[in-house]
Formats: structure tokens, sequence, C-alpha cells
């Protein structure tokens, strides 16, 4: 160790989580790593990362599928990480295998993840690993937020993440000196975990965005979590007390905003972007007249995003908020940056069956202010605000000058009027499902989910048809 001070740790334990591709945070970190590195010797130092490091809204990790984050992270020396929900439900299987199969040069852990085909992990993935350091066994166990219905329509079977650990722990506890859990489920879960299964030294936590600037304890287990987007990185100093033989955690979180980021990591970052420039220019269409967006009130976009979601569901009506939408599209060719661009979330399709009278309440929410401008986070959502909703298969007329919830006087469904009591087909999309924004949607029954096709996707086949652009200029929503 180069550092010879009495008291300097066994081991210096590094950690990110959720930096959702903020590539610039994650070239600072870079450069801290080195730097702890360079301080203490690389036998002493072991760096993890908790999940959710990729995110398909940066276009260097949309067009390297995500090739871009695990070069950076190869490049700052990370040696285990662990998948959260941004890499397993927006990469297909081949892409993680490509990405974490043969470009990673670190290990990667989930305990409860599986290829629903045989129920075996795929052959990049373990369980857990022991890393050796300082003289220190460190066992290291990963999970990730069993999001099962959703991973099943990719081929995965994600389990209960705490059995899991509890599995885990059986095996690996006698095994080692100290006993860390990389948890991409939550601050929930990670205290229950921290309760529930005795022999845990260390929980380092992801998924909720949550950070603890000191180590949150519960009995004889340290909690840490470094928040979101790489605005953080943990620093946890770990020693070995002689006479108990149990280690001693001391946590922190480090800033990283007023540092520089490390050249290398910089350079890699150019590099993707001129790749990336290239891959998206692809040209879709071309378009005739320019296509608007606007989160306010219906446009031609917003309504062939409707109209897409209603034909890819085979459904009657189709359902979107427009603040989906971060902008329109101009005259001319479309690439599928643009697309990127305007659409970049990981949100998917669903079909599902709604009452009359629960589209009837979510058509009248849509022209309520508290709604149109509600602020979202989470959930896939890339944008600012909620927006009106476009739809397709419906006509509304409706005079703004009216009250909340009255202000609709009819709604024609494919020629005829809407019936309250009636169970219709819908064409929406997965972020409704779980009561974000317009929250009558929640109660849809018979969801079936779209996967791995984005919104983006959807638009994409909609603009290589002309009949469909012409259509989405028509006005669904009428002034009385």
């Amino acid at each position: 160790m180069k550092d010879k001070a009495a008291d300097a740790p066994n081991v210096v334990l590094l950690h990110s989580n959720d930096i959702h591709s903020r590539l610039e945070q994650a070239a600072k970190m870079a450069a801290y790593i080195e730097e702890t590195r360079r301080i203490y010797g690389d036998e002493h130092v072991l760096t993890l990362d908790i999940g959710d490091h990729m995110d398909r809204m940066r276009v260097e990790t949309e067009a390297s599928d995500g090739l871009a984050n695990i070069d950076m992270m190869n490049a700052a020396g990370y040696e285990v990480v662990t998948i959260g929900n941004n890499e397993g439900l927006t990469f297909t299987p081949d892409q993680l295998t490509e990405a974490y199969g043969t470009r990673a040069r670190f290990k990667t852990i989930c305990a409860n993840f599986y290829q629903l085909e045989d129920g075996k992990r795929p052959s990049w993935l373990l369980p857990n690993t022991i890393i050796h350091k300082g003289k220190l066994r460190i066992g290291l166990i990963g999970v990730t937020a069993a999001f099962a219905e959703f991973y099943k329509l990719l081929g995965w079977n994600v389990t209960d993440p705490l059995q899991a650990v509890a599995e885990q722990v059986a095996i690996l506890r006698s095994q080692v000196d100290v006993l860390v859990v990389m948890s991409h489920v939550g601050i929930t879960l990670d205290r229950k975990m921290a309760v529930d299964i005795a022999g845990i030294d260390l929980i380092l936590g992801g998924h909720t965005h949550h950070l603890f600037e000191e180590p949150e304890v519960i009995g004889k287990t340290s909690l840490c979590a470094a928040g979101k987007f790489g605005e953080f990185l943990g620093h946890v100093e770990i020693r070995m007390e002689a006479a108990m033989n149990r280690p001693i955690i001391r946590a922190k979180c480090v800033p990283m905003e007023p540092r520089e980021q490390q050249s290398q990591a910089t350079a890699l970052i150019s590099g993707f972007l001129a790749d990336s420039s290239e891959r998206l220019s692809r040209v879709i269409t071309v378009l005739d007249e320019p296509m608007p967006a606007s989160s306010e009130h219906e446009t031609s976009l917003a309504n062939l995003l409707a109209a897409g979601l209603r034909r890819k569901a085979d459904a009657e009506i189709g359902i979107v908020n427009t603040g989906q939408l971060l902008g329109g599209l101009a005259a001319g060719a479309v690439t599928a940056g643009d697309l990127h661009a305007l659409c970049p979330s990981p949100i998917n399709p669903c079909r599902m069956r709604l009452t009359g009278t629960e589209i009837r309440l979510s058509l009248e929410e849509a022209l309520q202010r508290e709604y149109v401008d509600k602020p979202i986070r989470g959930f896939g959502f890339r944008g600012l605000v909620l927006g009106t909703l476009a739809v397709d298969g419906l006509e509304i007329h409706y005079s703004p000058e009216r009250t909340n919830y009255t202000r609709i006087s009819s709604i024609i469904v494919n020629g005829h009027p809407l019936q309250d009591d009636k169970v219709y087909i819908v064409g929406t999309i997965d972020m409704f499902t779980f009561g974000v924004g317009y929250e009558k949607i929640k109660y849809g029954t018979d969801v079936t989910y779209y996967l791995p096709e984005f919104l983006r996707d959807v638009l994409e086949q909609e603009l290589l048809d002309k009949q469909a652009i012409t259509e989405s200029y028509r006005h669904r929503w009428i002034v009385e």
C-alpha cells in the first residue's frame, strides 16, 4: 500500500449507481478512481457499479447498443458490476451477450436473473464472486429489481431478490471476510434485506436514486448509496478489527461536480459520438410538410404516435400523452437520430381493456392544467411534463369554458357514441399501467406489453405510411 498511515484501510471500495449514461460524470469518476489507485495501490482498491449505467436516451448508448458504457467501465477499471432494469429491459438478450459476454473486461453478477427457456443463467452472468483485495476475501452478491412480467417478454425469469440474497449469503458467508450485496432493488427492499438476512456486512444500493452521504446502519449491516446521474461516487473504507475479526466500515459520497474529466474517458466519449452520428444518420422517410409537437394540445406527430399504438395493439382506440414527444419534425429527410432526439424514452407500447367511464374521465383530465402541466419523474419518462392526451379512433367534442369533468359533451368511438359501461381495447403505453400521470388508465385489464419495441419504433413504422401521415393532421379534439 502506498499510504503507510497506521490507520490506512485494508480496502477502499468505490461504487457507482444509476449513472444513466451521464458519460461526462463517468469520466470524472474515472479520474477519481485513477487517483485513488495511485494513492492506495491497485491491490487495495475495488471498483463496482450497481446498475443502470446505461440509458438509451444518450445517443452514444443508443447507437452503440450500450458498448460505449462498457468501454467506459473497462477503461476506468471496474472489476464487478450488476445489471439494472435499464440494462435488462431496454437491450435484447443478444445485445447483453455482446456487451457483457464479449466486450466487458469485468465480472457481471446477478443472483436472481435466469434464462426463461432453460432456467439457467447466461454464460456471462454469475450469481456471486469473491475478490481478493489487501489480504481480505470480499464476497459480492448482485441482485436486480424483479419486473418479472416485463422480463418474461424478453426471455428472462427474474426472481425474488431477497430470497436470492439469502441463498447466496448461506453459500458465501463462511468463505469470506467481508460480505457485500450489490443491490439494484431500491431503498425499501435494501432496508428489509438488512433486517431479515443476517451475515451481510454492506449493502450498496441503487434503483431508487437514494443518496446516503453517510452510511445508514441497521443492526450489523451498513447501507450505502450514491444517488443518481453520477453526481456522487461512493467511497467506502474497510478495516478489519483484529480483536473481533470483523470489518469496520467508514463511508462517504464524493461529489463529482468540481472534478476534471479523465482525458482517456473524454476521448472515448468523442469517438462514440462520432460513430453514433454516422449510425443514426439513417434516413427513414422524407416529409412533404412539418409535423409539429406540443405538450399543450394535439398535433399531427402526437396523433401519429397514438395511431401507431392503436395499430400495434390491434385496438379500437389509441391513447398517449403528448409530453412523450420532446420536439417535432421539420419537412424533409427524417433520420433515426431525429426520432431518438424527440422520443428518447425506453417506454414500451401496451394493450389493455378500459371501460368507457375510465376513458371518459381520462379525457376530461386531459383538459385540465393540473394534468397537462404535471411534472413526471422516473418510470422511463424522459420529458418534462405529462401533457394532454393525443388519441386515435376517437372524436371528442368539448367546451373549454365549462368546469372540470363537464367540458366534454360527446365522444365518438369509430363512428359510434362512447358507452360508459362498455369495455374497449386500447393501445397505449406501459407508463400508465404504473399509475403515473393519467391514473384511471392503470385500471386497465388484460394488459399485454410489447417488448423490446420503444415508442420511437412505433413512430418509425407510422412514418413509412403516407396515408397514416395524412390522417394524422385530422383533429380529434373539436371545440364547440
